[in-house]
């Protein structure tokens, strides 16, 4: 029997320790994943409705060989998007070598408004139509401050925009929180798979992008690396009926 308390003791303090620290799990019932589903696309939908238009200032900056302290090439743009048009952009500013910003930011800049072109930007919707998603056990994760649920991302059509990876929602509404994982096909074949990551936050009730980070390895350039931060979102709404 004393041997007994002297095992469990050290189990005791652990746990105490634990729960000093907030780090102790709690058994979470799962989720049904139909319905965490339904809060995805009604989250997309909602946005989608809601916003006729924002402007946002985006800073790019373009990384290769393995450094990621002194970028090659950057560019700052106004990017300014429109329900009914899609995005265009205007440069506030630009340095480094004019090759990687023609050949890289500016191909992204193109694909970004080809994407968002009406018509086009209904396929890259992260929502169940575009992708098969499976709500991954364990409950609930946090990340930023927000309490997560967890869904795998199969996208039902290869493309470059499409990314097969993991998707973080926040449990109460279902907004985008992050999405990490690799684009389904190559932009060009030329290029490697590009290996993906975005996060997003809350501006004016809608899930909007605050960081994304995107590595691939090209024949022109071997690997390279593009950060882009997003900041002073101003967003339009449409007027309520």
């Amino acid at each position: 029997m004393h041997s007994n308390r002297l095992r469990a003791a050290p189990t005791l303090a652990v746990a105490s320790l634990f729960c000093c620290l907030g780090i102790v799990a709690v058994p979470a019932q799962q989720p049904d994943a139909a319905s965490v589903i339904q809060k995805v696309d009604a989250a997309v939908k909602a946005r989608v409705e809601s916003i006729a238009g924002y402007t946002v200032t985006e800073h790019y900056a373009v990384y290769r060989n393995n450094d990621e302290v002194h970028p090659v090439a950057e560019m700052t743009v106004k990017t300014i998007y429109r329900q009914d048009s899609g995005k265009s952009y205007a440069i506030l500013s630009q340095s480094g070598s004019q090759i990687v910003r023609n050949m890289v930011l500016g191909s992204i800049l193109d694909n970004e408004k080809h994407i968002n072109l009406p018509g086009v930007r209904e396929g890259a919707w992260i929502i169940s139509a575009n992708y098969e998603m499976k709500l991954q056990p364990g409950g609930t994760q946090q990340l930023d401050g927000r309490n997560c649920y967890v869904l795998r991302l199969t996208p039902k059509i290869k493309a470059p925009y499409h990314v097969d990876g993991t998707l973080w929602v926040d449990a109460r509404d279902g907004s985008i929180v992050q999405l990490q994982g690799m684009a389904s096909k190559s932009a060009s074949y030329l290029a490697g798979p590009t290996q993906m990551m975005r996060q997003y936050t809350n501006v004016s009730g809608f899930a909007e992008a605050t960081h994304a980070r995107a590595v691939s390895n090209s024949f022109l350039f071997g690997k390279t690396v593009v950060t882009i931060d997003y900041r002073d979102y101003q967003i339009q709404l449409r007027p309520t009926q």
